[in-house]
């Protein structure tokens, strides 16, 4: 079905789908497959910065295209919006008495490059759903509901990730001074979007203005669909480092530098990328490792590489397997390059603790997903980082995950079935009926 819908959507004109898809996503009463319709909807230009295929980079114009519809689709949920200092849109259903505490419910929509369609996206759109249902039924509570689609998760422009999440948690000291692959700092971009760099900060919350978090999203990965499970309960996301290493050897000429004598930093970083696989294998089954990205100069077929950049991410369910890992795989890649008179610089980018789910609300949720599924829920370990990483520094966070075919994202063949995502709206309004209203301890 899924398949057949996009095609459907592909048949129109782009001048078409603005003028009449936006309307069709309005109307219809709120459910999980007007959830996945209208993230089928955000795939295509103005709201990717490529013409085929996704590629929503923060602060982008398709990131601003898709902030303007999706606020609209805020608005007609009943919320009232607004953009923050850090670029993140933001909508508030109040409670039953003003100014109350918010529950948080949020994602990202900023994407990596040639992207699935639900990853991040769909958790923002079911947190509206979810409002506009009880917006049907005239339903507030004693909290507010704030629905949050960050805007930087994926680190996809700028070389830092969960950025927006950060200065909404308030764990950020200063925006970095970093620029994108054309040059552009952040401090531009985001005055060439209307924001204040000097105000950043200010996108901030109060511990006393939140009662929680809570996150829905694809599970990126296989369990839930091997297991026969619509939705499941995170108990904990995975600790993570990213590093950078740099090698640096000295090129030559391919054909007059003797094998013996040469400094080869393509070679080394090699052998470096063999040894962290095998490091990550040999571990345990939580335990991995990537090498994702890599640069190389001067870069030309009849020269001896001299200079090479990688990344490497680990990770894993507990930080004294993912920093033993580090470790091991650290001390290998230092002899490796001694070994082959090559210069190494490791530089430590990204580190993430892992985040256990609080208890309290996991239990709550856990309770809904049985009443919705009639089954047990089924609980699991986040491999992939969450917003929610980031916001367990300011509240009690908790995540769903809702099953994805072949566990396959970061992917134009990523793909949700209608009925998983229906369950997952069940859940989520059956949960947010049933938290108390004093914070979680």
């Amino acid at each position: 079905m899924a398949q057949e819908r996009t095609l459907l959507i592909d048949l129109l004109t782009p001048e078409a789908r603005m003028q009449i898809l936006p309307n069709v996503l309005r109307v219809a009463d709120a459910s999980g497959k007007r959830a996945v319709q209208r993230c089928d909807f955000l795939v295509h230009p103005p709201f990717s910065d490529i013409p085929d295929g996704l590629f929503r980079s923060y602060l982008s114009p398709a990131y601003t295209a898709t902030v303007k519809q999706v606020r609209e689709w805020m608005e007609d949920a009943g919320m009232h919006c607004r953009i923050d200092a850090a670029g993140n849109l933001i909508g508030r259903y109040e409670g039953l008495t003003p100014n109350a505490p918010a529950l948080l419910i949020g994602s990202h929509l900023d994407s990596v490059k040639n992207a699935g369609k639900y990853d991040g996206t769909l958790g923002v759109i079911l947190g509206i759903e979810a409002v506009a249902s009880f917006r049907a039924q005239q339903k507030r509570f004693p909290f507010a509901i704030e629905v949050i689609g960050f805007g930087d998760e994926e680190g996809s422009r700028f070389p830092v990730s969960m950025l927006t999440s950060r200065a909404v948690a308030g764990s950020l000291d200063a925006l970095p001074d970093v620029q994108d692959a054309q040059g552009t700092s952040i401090q531009q971009a985001l005055q060439e979007s209307g924001l204040d760099p000097a105000q950043y900060l200010e996108a901030s919350y109060k511990p006393s203005q939140v009662l929680a978090y809570f996150e829905a999203h694809i599970e990126q990965g296989p369990v839930l669909e091997s297991t026969h499970h619509a939705v499941g309960l995170v108990t904990s996301i995975a600790a993570q480092y990213r590093f950078k290493v740099t090698m640096k050897g000295m090129a030559g000429h391919a054909g007059t530098l003797p094998m013996h004598l040469r400094q080869d930093a393509l070679a080394a970083a090699a052998e470096a990328i063999s040894c962290i696989e095998k490091i990550a294998q040999s571990g345990p089954d939580d335990l991995v490792a990537t090498v994702g990205q890599m640069s190389v100069k001067p870069g030309a077929p009849n020269i001896v590489p001299g200079w090479v950049e990688f990344s490497i991410d680990v990770r894993a369910g507990t930080e004294n397997v993912r920093n033993k890992a580090a470790e091991t795989l650290t001390q290998a890649l230092h002899e490796i390059s001694q070994k082959r008179g090559v210069e190494m610089e490791l530089a430590l980018q990204h580190d993430l603790s892992a985040t256990p789910c609080n208890p309290q609300l996991s239990n709550i949720l856990a309770s809904s997903i049985q009443t919705v599924t009639g089954q047990p829920a089924y609980a699991l370990v986040s491999g992939a980082g969450h917003d929610a990483m980031i916001m367990a520094a300011l509240t009690p966070v908790c995540m769903l995950f809702i099953r994805c075919e072949k566990g396959i994202s970061h992917n134009p063949a990523e793909a949700v079935q209608d009925e998983d995502v229906e369950t997952a709206l069940r859940v989520m309004c059956d949960f947010i009926q049933n938290i108390p209203s004093e914070k979680a301890a």
